[in-house]
């Protein structure tokens, strides 16, 4: 199996991740794709590629770090990390309106500045996008921005990380190309805080062809690991949770959505 999305490019895995990255790999993880938040983190994981032949980055600038770009020159940086073979997508970018205590909302239209412009790098890059999108106010006008400069996705656009939200928005997602990414929350009872429709609804309106693993470690970490730091082992584990809403097996779920990431991520 495959972790689509996972940070041991942060400080919570600079003291273990060789271990952490072994002890995937006896699990059965295969390929491990480490996601940039903003421009060091970015860096790092193209480092991290460039050490580990099973590992692959993600570069971007997070919507929460829209604000906070130190160097006037982050997109040309950006760009320099693109020609690296080991990166396979643009992310994690998008728009994030929920209010989290440590970091608070992000002003929408620099969100919306800093978006477009890795959407226009993306297009020039031939990569897809790895998007996070929080809230459904923000969804709905994420995706109108997609739909309204769809002449700048690639023919495979990219992936909603995370997906939470209401089924329009999964059903636009899905019609505009996009690939879904379900994490360890698919293990939580109840609704995702501030989303409308629980994530197993979610899962069975989304096409097996369409689905795609990640961790997000060291977030979101998979019951009855819960509490826990989050790793790229417990993909396993949401994978088997998602097999069972579909009424799969795991060794289907786990060939499907790992060949829905080679569709995806042509460079893997």
């Amino acid at each position: 199996m495959i972790d689509a999305h996972c940070h041991l490019n942060f400080h919570k895995f600079e003291h273990d991740y060789e271990r952490v990255i072994k002890a995937a790999k006896a699990a059965g993880i295969k390929k491990i794709i480490n996601v940039g938040t903003q421009i060091s983190s970015s860096k790092w994981a193209v480092e991290l590629a460039d050490k580990y032949e099973d590992l692959y980055a993600i570069v971007g600038v997070h919507p929460h770090h829209a604000d906070k770009i130190s160097s006037k020159n982050w997109l040309s940086e950006l760009k320099k990390l693109t020609k690296h073979p080991k990166v396979v997508a643009i992310g994690e970018c998008g728009l994030d309106y929920f209010d989290y205590k440590s970091n608070g909302i992000v002003n929408p239209d620099v969100q919306k500045e800093v978006f477009l412009q890795q959407l226009e790098l993306a297009n020039e890059a031939k990569l897809p996008l790895q998007i996070h999108s929080r809230n459904e106010l923000a969804r709905i006008e994420l995706l109108e921005i997609l739909k309204s400069h769809k002449n700048l996705l690639q023919s495979k656009p990219g992936m909603f990380h995370c997906m939470a939200g209401s089924k329009e928005s999964l059903k636009s997602a899905l019609e505009l190309g996009f690939y879904i990414g379900f994490d360890g929350n698919i293990t939580y009872n109840g609704l995702p805080p501030g989303e409308p429709v629980g994530l197993k609804e979610l899962v069975k309106h989304t096409p097996l062809d369409r689905i795609i693993i990640e961790t997000d470690s060291p977030y979101l970490t998979p019951l009855p690991h819960r509490g826990q730091r989050n790793e790229p082992k417990y993909a396993i584990i949401i994978g088997e949770v998602i097999a069972k809403i579909k009424g799969v097996s795991f060794a289907k779920l786990a060939e499907q959505t790992d060949q829905n990431v080679y569709n995806l991520f042509l460079s893997l």
